[in-house]
Formats: structure tokens, sequence, C-alpha cells
């Protein structure tokens, strides 16, 4: 019974909570089975608080009247927390072994809008050491690709795309930098989406009115993505950017889901390199929006500056958010970290400005581009999967690269957008490993870009290989 619980979907595990065929008890039952099974192997999920989450279950089973369906989205289904999102009572360590004895007071904003929408906290994921894609750090250790466990699973939400795929959790919790939660999605064959800014309330760790940093679900398909992302879309008063919940609910979007009638297909953005094979991967996956109708083009928006101005925008927001722990903890913080520390506190006026500018006249070049186009299509990543001793790819098809973030700039120049973005897997490497094709959609137009990816979802039909059983 556990082994089949796991192979349902996150929207079929929610129906068998509302018609009460099965409990939260069970479902928390079933994953602390498969935690046992493949944890070991992939170690996604290093916090983990099983008997927490009985109480909490039990609890919430008590409020519920006997005649009545559980409340919420999600009904009472088993969720894991990002280990940057504070639960109370459990450890938030940033990965850091600055923080290894740090435990919460209380739930952030975005842990408790999912409980108040009916989740229950079962697990923290893994993270690299404050940010990063590459998910390892000195508390934790290493998360491994349960496609090939030599692998990284990406990151910074490499522990929730990793437990997803692995099957030791039907929904997760990611957040997205520069790619944080889109590179994880898809190096692991699941599906994360970016959200519009405010979509999802963030916690009062993060600056309140910065536009960079973003929370969003991650699930093993569409659906499911959609479902959490109702969980998740409540205004907060403690957010200044949070949004209303929509008028209409995602997941009712996706019942009558209308295909693009144009899409831009770009394999880099016509910015840098992209390993050849994930471009053909990507592009001919793209090319399957023709077969429901709609038009697919060679075109992209224009993105020049959108490099520099993004790294100075992540240098000035790792400054304000981290610079005061470098005089006393410089010692124990990542070198890359202490690198890009560094690079915001010593950034100039003029550096500031020429961004903000340059952020603003690529926001204008995007949102006419989406005056001709619905959508906006390219790989999610420059390169596949690699090896997880790897701190992170210093070369793609031989071009050297300067920084431990410039082969990421297929998800962080999206940021500066401030678009919705989904990667969607679209197919597999010559060795096996997932592939991700980022959709873009325009300005708070989530709706329509998962209602696409569903499509497509169906058309490349991968989401039913999951999940899979770590291999070797």
């Amino acid at each position: 019974m556990a082994a089949d619980l796991i192979r349902l979907t996150a929207t079929e595990v929610v129906a068998l909570l509302r018609r009460r065929e099965v409990s939260p008890l069970e479902l928390i039952d079933a994953l602390g089975a498969r935690m046992e099974e493949v944890e070991p192997r992939v170690n996604a999920l290093p916090v983990r608080f099983l008997d927490r989450a009985r109480e909490t279950a039990r609890a919430f089973m008590a409020r519920i009247p006997p005649a009545d369906p559980p409340a919420g989205w999600l009904a009472g289904l088993p969720v894991a927390a990002k280990e940057f999102n504070d639960v109370a009572g459990q450890p938030t360590t940033f990965g850091s072994p600055i923080f290894a004895d740090a435990v919460a007071k209380e739930n952030d904003y975005t842990v408790a809008t999912l409980e108040a929408s009916g989740a229950i906290f079962v697990a923290k994921s893994n993270v690299p050491e404050f940010a990063g894609s590459n998910t390892f750090n000195p508390v934790y250790g290493k998360t491994r690709n349960p496609w090939n466990l030599a692998m990284t699973a990406g990151g910074s939400s490499g522990g929730a795309a990793a437990s997803l795929a692995s099957g030791t959790q039907w929904l997760a919790m990611g957040s997205d930098l520069g790619g944080s939660l889109r590179i994880p999605a898809s190096y692991c064959g699941i599906v994360g989406l970016r959200p519009s800014i405010g979509r999802v309330p963030r916690g009062a760790g993060l600056l309140p009115f910065d536009p960079l940093w973003v929370e969003g679900p991650m699930a093993r398909n569409v659906a499911d993505l959609a479902l959490m992302l109702d969980a998740q879309s409540i205004p907060h008063s403690r957010d200044p950017l949070s949004l209303a919940a929509p008028a209409v609910p995602f997941t009712r979007a996706l019942r009558e889901p209308k295909p693009p009638r144009r899409v831009g297909f770009t394999p880099d953005l016509g910015l840098s390199s992209v390993d050849p094979e994930v471009a053909d991967i990507c592009r001919r996956a793209a090319a399957r929006f023709a077969t429901l109708g709609a038009a697919v083009e060679d075109a992209t928006p224009d993105f020049s500056g959108s490099i520099e101005a993004f790294q100075t925008l992540r240098a000035a927001l790792f400054g304000t958010l981290r610079g005061e722990l470098l005089p006393k903890e410089r010692a124990r913080i990542n070198p890359a970290i202490v690198w890009n520390i560094e690079k915001g506190l010593a950034l100039s006026a003029d550096e500031l400005l020429r961004a903000e500018r340059e952020r603003a006249k690529l926001y204008h070049r995007v949102a006419a581009f989406f005056g001709e186009y619905d959508l906006l299509a390219c790989p999610t990543v420059a390169v596949p999967p690699y090896p997880v001793e790897q701190a992170y790819p210093t070369e793609i098809g031989g071009r050297k690269l300067t920084t431990y973030i410039d082969w990421m700039f297929l998800t962080f120049v999206i940021t500066l957008t401030g678009c919705p973005a989904l990667s969607l897997p679209c197919g597999f490497t010559k060795s096996g490993l997932p592939v991700g094709l980022q959709l873009v959609g325009r300005t708070r137009g989530d709706a329509e870009v998962l209602c696409a990816a569903h499509l497509l979802e169906r058309e490349l039909a991968i989401a039913p290989q999951l999940p899979v059983d770590p291999r070797p």
C-alpha cells in the first residue's frame, strides 16, 4: 500500500484525503518507509521530523467533523519545507556551520501559508551553503541526483527536486533568485515554477521590497504544481509585494487550457554558449507546440546588458543580507559566497545606477516582445547535470567561464524581467540525464504559462516516469 501511494500524484492523493479513503497518518508512514529506502543514497531530506508530523496530523484530523472533507487546498498532505525556510522547532542553518545550532522559533510566512492551506510538514530539504546551484554544504553534505547518483541535483532547491524525483515527497517548497528553483527542476526531471513577484508571500528573513528572490512550487507534474501554487497564493500583510489570490484558481484554469498562439524559441537568448545536445533537445520539444496549433519561430527579446546587471544586483543583495558576517565569520563561509558578498560591498553608485537602468530597459523590451508572442521558450540550463564532486561548471563547449554563476545565465537574466518562468522536463541526454525547457510568460501571466506547460507535458509524456528509484 505504501509503495502504491508513493506512485500517485499529489492531485490524486489529495482527492483520496478529501474522500477520507486515506489519512494523513498513512501518508506520513508511506513517506517514512520511502525515505528509509532512498535517503541513504540521495540525501535530499537531511532534517526529518515524522513524529512531530504525526502529532500535527492527529490534531488536524481531530478538528474535522466526521461528515466533512478535510480543509484547505492540500487537505492534510505531507510536504517538505526548504531548509532556508523556518519551521517552528526545527533547525534553519542555511547549510552553514555558522548557524549549525540555530533553531527556528516560529514558522515563516511561506510555511504558515501552506499550513493554513492544509499542509503537514514532515521534513526540510537540503540546500547549498547560503546559495548556489550544486546542493552540498558542510552541515548536511551532498544531495545526489536520483537519475544518476554521481551527478548533482542542482540547487539551491536541490534537495526539494531530488525528493520529488525519488518519491519521498508529492510536493516541495522551492525558492528562486537566479535559477535556484528552475535549475534543480531541470536536472531532476521535475516541474518548477518561478512565479510572478508577489504571487507567494516570502519570509521575514528576506528584504521585503526585493524583486529578485521569490518563493515557488515544485512538483512531479504541472497539475500538481498548480495545486501547490493555489495553496501558496494568499496575500500576507507582512509581505508588501504579495498579491491577492487569482480570481480563477490555477487548478481550475488547467481544466480548459488554451494553447499559445505564437511561441518564440531561442537556444541561448543571444547571450552565450549552450551545450549542443541540450539545445537540440529543447528545440525539438518547443517545436511540439506546433502540434497544438501554435506558430513556433526563432525569436527572443534583446537581453544585452542583462548579465552584468544581474551580477551587480545579486551582489548588492548578498552584501545587504550577509555583509555583516564577513568581519567575524569569513573563514567559515564558502569562498564563492565570500566573493559575492565582497563584490556587493565594493559596488559603486555608478554600477548600481547602471544596473537599474539596464533592468528597466530590459523590462520594456520584454514587454514589447510579449505584445507579439504568447510565450518565450529556451533551455533552462546551458549544460546537463555535472558530477556532484564538481562545485560548478567552468566551461561550456570549450569556452572558459569567469565566475561561478556564469553558466546559469539562461535563468538569471529571466529573473530580471519579473516574468513567470517554468522548467518542464522535455527530454533526456544520450546518457539518460533529464533536460528542462524553460517557458516564460508575460508579467503576471502565471496561469497562461501553467496552461501551456500542461498541454506540452501531455505531448512529451515524461511525467508518468516519476518517481524513479535511485540509479547508480
